[in-house]
Formats: C-alpha cells, structure tokens, sequence
C-alpha cells in the first residue's frame, strides 16, 4: 500500500500538469484598431433623389401629354 503521504503528492502533481496543459487553451482576445479609415459612400442616397425626380418628371410629363404613346 501506498502511503497516505504520497497518494496526496501524486494527487498534487497530476493537478499540476492538467492546470499547466489547460493554461494553453486559455482564450486571448485583442482590439486592434483599423489601419486604414472607415469611409461612408454617400453616392447612394443622392442617386435615389436624383431617380426620384426624374420619375416625378416623366410622370408629370405623360399626364400632361397624354398623347405621346
């Protein structure tokens, strides 16, 4: 039989070596800040107002002159 002594050393060391192994699998998180600036394409919004005053036109322009088509 082994001694009580030793049982609890074992115990303390295979606890040592399952601790050191998970150490590695801890998760690591970083924050980085872009290198390069963020940029908003406003071309998208102007593009939609421009569409819609050419429809609102054509529309006013057929009603108008009904006689086109």
């Amino acid at each position: 039989m082994k001694s009580r002594t030793a049982c609890i050393t074992m115990n303390a060391l295979c606890l040592a070596a399952v601790a050191l192994l998970l150490e590695g699998c801890v998760p690591r998180i970083e924050i980085a800040t872009p290198t390069a600036p963020i940029t908003i394409n406003m071309n998208v919004k102007i593009e939609h107002e421009i569409h819609i005053k050419v429809d609102k036109d054509v529309e006013n322009l057929l009603k108008n002159n009904s006689d086109l088509f």
